[in-house]
């Protein structure tokens, strides 16, 4: 099969599609015929070499396909249409392929709603906005500032936090105002404004401790890189995000993406063959959506 790999870090030139061998899922895994996988920004700092991990390295995270084979105890059937995440920094073959293997436990089943091409943008963005809200722990009524609201993180972490009854101003560039309004937001701050402060705040767009600085004492501040918060102040608890592959949890996003709550963002496809052109059209910046591989 072909997969996407890294043997030496750099740009998106050092993307590679080579040929290897496809794999066989083991005990509690099973192996799906990948229709489409997304590519995120820790797709682009691992083959950076952001992590500092071994070569070489798979690349992808999150995928949605058809289960092709399965290994003993996992529950599932072949042709049974699934989501999961794979997660790991250096592993040597990722979503990024035609064919990948996961743990069971990390799949759901995919949303009836959409097509496998947007089912993939679900997994990780929604898992780390959902876990994310989970570590700041605000009650229905309290309020939410979020950073890179326009993003795949944020824009999930608005959705669901309105539907939890949390109050949500977001915080990016003025022509995404309209955008992260039909989120569910129900306040605006431009980018590069000072917002009102906020009983939690999630950082996914980095900005660290100026955005610390947003949070009412006694609050919450969560960032998205793991280990990059800043440190406490002010009674604020600090922390990042390391997002777990949880197929219970990722069912339950699959169901809200079922019920209207979550809607999903394709920005742009492309042949797993283009993987070079997917990669620098992330690094260029501006991406409303996801850009999506197609094998």
């Amino acid at each position: 099969m072909r997969a996407a790999v890294v043997t030496s870090f750099g740009g998106p030139e050092a993307v590679e599609i080579v040929d290897v061998e496809r794999p066989e899922p083991g005990e509690g895994q099973i192996r799906i015929k990948v229709a489409a996988a997304t590519l995120n920004p820790v797709d682009a700092g691992v083959r950076a070499g952001a992590f500092g991990t071994g070569k070489p390295l798979g690349l992808g995270w999150d995928v949605a396909g058809t289960v092709d084979a399965v290994g003993g105890g996992t529950g599932w059937k072949a042709g049974e249409k699934v989501i999961a995440v794979q997660h790991g920094f250096d592993k040597p073959l990722g979503t990024h392929a035609e064919f990948v293997v996961v743990d069971a436990s990390a799949a759901a089943a995919a949303p009836a709603s959409v097509d496998l091409v947007h089912a993939a943008s679900i997994p990780l963005n929604t898992l780390t906005a959902a876990q994310a809200l989970d570590q700041l722990a605000l009650e229905p009524g309290q309020s939410l500032l979020v950073t890179g609201a326009a993003g795949a993180v944020g824009g999930y972490a608005i959705q669901l936090a309105a539907h939890r009854g949390i109050e949500v101003t977001a915080y990016a560039a003025e022509t995404d105002e309209k955008l992260t309004r039909s989120f569910g937001a129900t306040a605006f701050t431009a980018r590069g404004t000072t917002p009102a402060p906020a009983d939690g705040v999630l950082d996914t767009a980095f900005i660290g401790a100026e955005a610390l600085g947003w949070v009412r004492d006694g609050g919450a501040y969560v960032g998205v890189i793991p280990g990059a918060h800043p440190a406490p102040e002010r009674g604020v608890r600090t922390s990042s995000v390391e997002v777990k592959a949880d197929g219970t949890q990722l069912a339950a996003l699959a169901r809200l993406t079922d019920e209207g709550i979550l809607t999903t963002r394709v920005a742009e496809t492309f042949p797993l063959a283009d993987a070079t052109k997917a990669h620098t059209r992330l690094a260029e910046g501006g991406v409303r959506g996801r850009l999506v591989l197609v094998p």
